[in-house]
């Protein structure tokens, strides 16, 4: 998912330093637009917020093509933008790989989760566990998990408006790009405190419109640029990659190494397992008002965001046809910055207003993507500190619903503060590998338990628990000690090394513990499963009876 905003002097530094400059108004207008914008949609929702239900829900009002819209803008995050793009432009066929594993997980969330989970909760991952196990350290532990997995997807976020906005606005210094970390947190705060479930779903659904167009635009734009002949785009792209055929083959990031295949192997597992327990994800599934709406808000999921990936091809290969590596990598190593510059490439040059205007259009899509992803993120663990820790582990069902959603305003302040130090840290790293490690602890820890919790009727606390905890300190762990942190360049501490866990993404280890763990820990438990809770939660989670 230290980048430099440097913009080489083939993919026109005179952005951040020359004549170029004098389009930087417009720019920051662009910006300033949107910001705007989607903030008089968050203080309009805002009004409309008066219950807990419409703070966490959006009051169960959105229809299935408003919630796909939004689950799309939900999904399609920085690192589908940013990240993918960069990652076809430098490793081609490998850097295409991110897309399939991003789409595949849909059928996964599409075909084991979505129902059941709108039919059994009312808010939270929580409420499905709580209801046939014990509720205090149930809760507990899903409020843990869910906060750690949005932090780690928050991380990408908060990279990749790092580094975009320092390269619209020539900023170099470290410290000026911690201060635009800390200012998309403010913004974050902002729209959750305000808006809630309402706000932050209408700022998705504006999101999700925004950036189809501009990919459609630049996708357009590429084509035309090579008569719309597919095979000249990607044979441009083999040769100015100055990797030739292998661009375009399997192996280039994945296959060099037997490190490199079982990377390659642990990155899949955990791509298409961790959408179906990513929490910002999970609970847009509460948004609709029947369980048939939130099968077809997924339905309209599936084909926007499956659109958006094709067009994913254009974006990172026609970067690697127009731009050289050293363009791309001079601008920010982990190439997040590719299709920015795509974007000024094609509109004519850094010193083009073509090109300026066409950069300001996309980076301000981006910047609406990134904004729109970290409201869900955040809003996503502040409800499940409110509900499942604040109201039900520490208040024991007593906190009104006044002082629940207090408690999810302020723990949206601490969330965005977390948020805001490690975004800092993060900002060397690419932001589609630093979502692939939510995803993975997602797929570690949430996705064994829901499916034991939805679909076995031994599962107990104990499994539960282990399932969680196991699942989520195994992942956390084996990232701490990977390269992802440190013992190389592009690691978050490259100058020092305590990475023994060779790989960059766990799920190869993690999520099978995780599985295993939640099956270890109901069968060594003394505790005897409740059966008729059991089949009280399968007719609800099938049908629907019940659910509110």
């Amino acid at each position: 998912m230290s980048p430099t905003v440097q913009l080489s002097q083939a993919a026109g530094i005179q952005l951040a330093n020359s004549d170029a400059s004098e389009h930087r108004p417009l720019i920051i207008t662009l910006f300033a637009l949107f910001v705007i914008a989607t903030l008089v949609i968050t203080v309009w929702a805002g009004r409309q917020t008066k219950s807990a239900a419409d703070f966490y829900a959006g009051g169960r009002q959105f229809t299935a093509f408003q919630n796909g819209l939004a689950v799309s803008g939900d999904y399609m995050s920085a690192a589908s933008f940013l990240g993918i793009a960069g990652a076809i432009a430098l490793f081609g066929y490998d850097g295409f790989l991110y897309s399939i594993g991003f789409l595949v997980a849909w059928l996964v969330a599409l075909l084991l989760v979505a129902e059941p989970l709108r039919n059994s909760g009312r808010y939270t991952m929580g409420d499905v566990l709580a209801y046939r196990m014990r509720q205090r350290p149930v809760r507990t532990a899903a409020g843990a998990s869910t906060i750690v997995v949005s932090i780690f997807y928050l991380l990408a976020q908060m990279a990749g408006a790092g580094v975009l906005v320092s390269l619209l606005l020539g900023i170099t210094s470290d410290a000026g790009k911690i201060l635009i970390v800390a200012l998309v947190g403010i913004l974050m705060i902002v729209y959750v405190t305000i808006g809630g479930m309402k706000g932050t779903t209408w700022v998705q659904m504006v999101k999700a419109v925004l950036l189809i167009a501009g990919t459609l635009l630049i996708t357009f734009l590429v084509l035309l640029k090579f008569n719309f002949n597919v095979s000249d785009l990607l044979g441009s792209a083999a040769s100015n990659s100055g990797k030739g055929a292998a661009f375009l083959e399997p192996g280039l990031k994945y296959g060099l190494t037997e490190t490199s295949k079982l990377d390659f192997i642990s990155l899949g597992i955990a791509l298409v397992l961790g959408t179906a327990g990513l929490p910002h994800i999970l609970i847009r599934f509460y948004t609709v008002p029947t369980a048939k709406a939130a099968r077809k808000s997924v339905n309209w999921a599936i084909g926007i965001i499956g659109g958006f990936y094709l067009m994913t091809i254009a974006l990172g290969f026609g970067a690697a046809a127009l731009l050289t590596p050293k363009e791309i990598t001079d601008s920010n190593p982990a190439g997040n910055t590719a299709a920015p510059l795509l974007a000024m490439e094609i509109g004519g040059g850094g010193d083009s207003t073509g090109g300026a205007i066409l950069l300001a259009i996309i980076s301000a899509v981006a910047f609406a993507t990134i904004l729109a992803v970290v409201a869900g993120l955040t809003l996503a663990s502040s409800s499940s500190f409110a509900h499942d820790i604040y109201a039900n582990v520490i208040r024991r069902g007593k906190a009104t619903e006044k002082e629940e959603v207090r408690a999810a305003r302020y723990a949206t302040v601490a969330i965005g503060i977390v948020s805001i130090a490690l975004g800092a840290l993060a900002r060397d790293l690419n932001v589609a590998g630093l979502v692939a490690l939510a995803f993975a602890v997602a797929a570690s820890a949430n996705l064994p338990t829901l499916l034991y919790s939805l679909f076995w009727k031994r599962f107990t606390t104990a499994g539960a628990l282990w399932s969680i905890y196991g699942g989520l300190s195994s992942s956390v762990l084996l990232v701490l000690f990977s390269p992802v942190v440190s013992s190389k360049p592009s690691s978050m501490f490259p100058d020092v090394d305590f990475a023994f866990f060779p790989l960059e993404n766990p799920g190869l280890i993690s999520i099978p513990l995780g599985f295993l763990l939640g099956w270890l820990g109901s069968l060594l438990s003394k505790e005897e499963p409740d059966v008729k809770k059991y089949a009280e939660l399968e007719v609800k989670s099938l049908t629907g009876t019940g659910a509110h």
